[in-house]
């Protein structure tokens, strides 16, 4: 019987302290999870960028807890579990992101779109599990407002050899 990953497994078996607490903030704490710092922009291009009530949040790569690269490719250097860890923490900086370009994560109203890129061999077809390790922690954060339309794709190479890259949508209020 498999098991299931640390992550998941929290989110399964305490949903009612990340659902009832009242923010964000307090939803990742509940989980138990820190945001990680945020990384500047290595190229041409910020982090968000603003238009009328909507956010876009620049492509976000896979980085551990001490900030390097998760690098390879799911389906060969990488299983499906830590793809799916892979997308979690991605997803977990591109809040960081949210949380500096805001100052308070309760200005989300609503993830809009998630756009999610997996780095994995071409036979590799599950990159939409991958991505749900994103898509299941911006709804223990957000709840409802956390629910959004999603693009998963598979790719054959990612910046710095990353496992995962995601870039969102989010509408937020002033």
């Amino acid at each position: 019987m498999k098991t299931l990953p640390l992550f998941l497994a929290a989110v399964l078996l305490c949903p009612l302290a990340a659902v009832g607490a009242a923010t964000p903030e307090q939803r990742l704490a509940a989980l138990g999870l820190e945001l990680p710092a945020t990384s500047a922009p290595v190229a041409n291009y910020v982090p968000a960028v603003r238009s009328g009530s909507l956010l876009f949040v620049a492509g976000h790569v896979s980085r551990d807890a001490s900030g390097r690269i998760i690098a390879g490719k799911v389906g060969r250097e990488l299983d499906e579990a830590a793809g799916v860890e892979a997308a979690r923490r991605t997803a977990l900086a591109l809040i960081a992101t949210l949380k500096a370009e805001l100052g308070d994560l309760r200005r989300v109203v609503r993830i809009v779109r998630v756009a999610g890129f997996v780095h994995c061999t071409p036979e590799f077809q599950r990159q939409p599990t991958v991505m749900n390790g994103a898509s299941d922690l911006l709804v223990a954060v957000f709840g409802d407002a956390g629910r959004h339309a999603r693009t998963s794709l598979g790719v054959s190479a990612l910046p710095l050899g990353a496992a995962v890259e995601i870039d969102l949508v989010v509408e937020v209020r002033d």
